[in-house]
């Protein structure tokens, strides 16, 4: 296991740092652009010495960058699964990435607040993640990596259709927009087809809290926008910004005060049912930590719920997913033995609060 990131294991990630504008609503906001280097073949053409050129390339110049020299730099392809699988669960790399073949790597500040893919599906993917709903802060952090990397290297890059990308949804600004929320009052009302219409109204995805082809777990969610081409980042950004996330928050304060008002006994039922089962299980599934933290979450932000921590549960958010509890107990571990350490883990954790 890598030492390294056996430290990162144990440090709260900034996706669920539990702090920053709606952060009761918002968990984080993400900004990431794509690029592609001049004079190399895009990734599904490039053979393999190609694909070590290009990150070899990049890698260079982001050392060379004075405003990335604090950048943690990671080899991919030599990281073990569960290695990648803990940047996976911490957002800093995607499932893609972490499954792909070849040269890759990735390179993060510690706060892990800003990182870098190198021969993802583009030669070069940069985000840069705030706790709650800051986009104009993640915008302007990343458009200045932007133009740090920029000095060193030339991008693709068309007077017509803009930055050139893999995809065809990225061409333009190659800027993809992605706000982290979490509404389980509008689950429990069954009022989520209100997310949907607003995201389908402005041409947005939802997606799980990995993104692209995984589940909401613990009724986190993720909007991004899914094209590029013909629109500036600025009008993407005043979308979420003035528009949809607003909207979005607006329905949640909504159900929550509907469930307040009008179903309070059976949403304490719900908050301290998972309570108990945190404070007593002995076997518990990633999916069940998950579901009964957000109930929980949610009844520490509604003011029914005082006993616990907050910190305490979003950090138990993320050390409760399969890699990072492996790194803690510093063993690879089976299905049920994952399931006793994770029951393990919270009730420990809960009882020191």
């Amino acid at each position: 296991m890598n030492a390294s990131l056996d430290e990162v294991a144990r440090r709260p990630g900034e996706w669920l740092r539990g702090s920053g504008p709606l952060h009761d609503i918002v968990i984080s906001t993400r900004v990431r652009l794509a690029r592609n280097i001049r004079g190399f073949p895009f990734q599904p053409r490039a053979d393999a010495d190609q694909r070590a050129d290009i990150a070899a390339t990049i890698e260079a110049a982001v050392r060379k960058a004075a405003r990335l020299n604090e950048f943690q730099h990671l080899d991919v392809e030599e990281l073990e699964e569960l290695d990648r699988a803990l940047l996976v669960e911490r957002h800093l790399i995607s499932r893609q990435h972490a499954e792909g073949r070849g040269a890759r790597r990735v390179a993060f500040h510690p706060s892990e607040a800003s990182g870098l893919m190198i021969n993802e599906e583009d030669h070069l993917r940069m985000q840069v993640m705030r706790s709650g709903f800051q986009l104009e802060q993640a915008w302007e952090e990343i458009d200045a990596i932007d133009d740090a990397i920029e000095e060193q290297l030339e991008y693709e890059f068309h007077p017509q259709y803009g930055y050139l990308t893999a995809c065809p949804t990225n061409v333009g600004t190659g800027i993809r927009v992605s706000v982290m929320l979490h509404l389980p009052a509008l689950r429990l009302t069954s009022e989520l087809e209100k997310v949907g219409q607003a995201a389908k109204d402005m041409k947005l995805a939802i997606r799980g809290l990995y993104g692209e082809g995984s589940e909401a777990q613990g009724d986190f969610f993720q909007i991004s926008n899914q094209i590029t081409l013909g629109r500036g980042e600025s009008e993407i950004i005043d979308d979420f910004r003035g528009v949809v996330i607003p909207k979005i928050v607006e329905y949640e304060h909504a159900a929550r005060d509907a469930l307040l008002k009008n179903r309070l006994h059976a949403l304490d039922d719900r908050i301290w049912r998972a309570m108990a089962q945190l404070q007593n299980a002995r076997l518990m599934s990633s999916n069940e930590a998950m579901q009964y933290l957000s109930h929980v979450r949610m009844g520490l932000h509604v003011g029914r719920l005082s006993s616990v921590d907050l910190q305490t549960v979003n950090e138990l958010f993320i050390q409760t997913q399969p890699a990072h509890l492996q790194k803690l107990q510093g063993e690879r571990l089976n299905g049920e033995q994952r399931s006793i350490a994770r029951a393990a883990l919270i009730r420990a954790r809960l009882s020191n609060n």
